[in-house]
């Protein structure tokens, strides 16, 4: 994993680790993570659509050129 997504990855796991989608429900972090539940809380959700976009731009030949623009 490229180090510029590195810290987004380890802070949503962290979020969702403390949803109540893990906790109270008793599912996976990847089950919680693959959909939008009400028990994962907005701040999770921001942080998943902007890991993904982060992960996406390592792949996308055009933004490699251009860079990450900071993610």
């Amino acid at each position: 994993m490229a180090k510029s997504c590195k810290g987004l990855a380890t802070e949503l796991v962290k979020c969702l680790s403390e949803s109540d989608c893990v906790k109270v429900e008793n599912r996976s972090i990847r089950d919680c993570a693959g959909e939008k539940s009400p028990s994962v809380s907005s701040e999770c959700v921001g942080l998943r659509e902007t890991y993904f976009n982060c992960k996406r731009g390592q792949v996308d030949m055009r933004a490699r050129i251009r860079g990450n623009k900071g993610y």
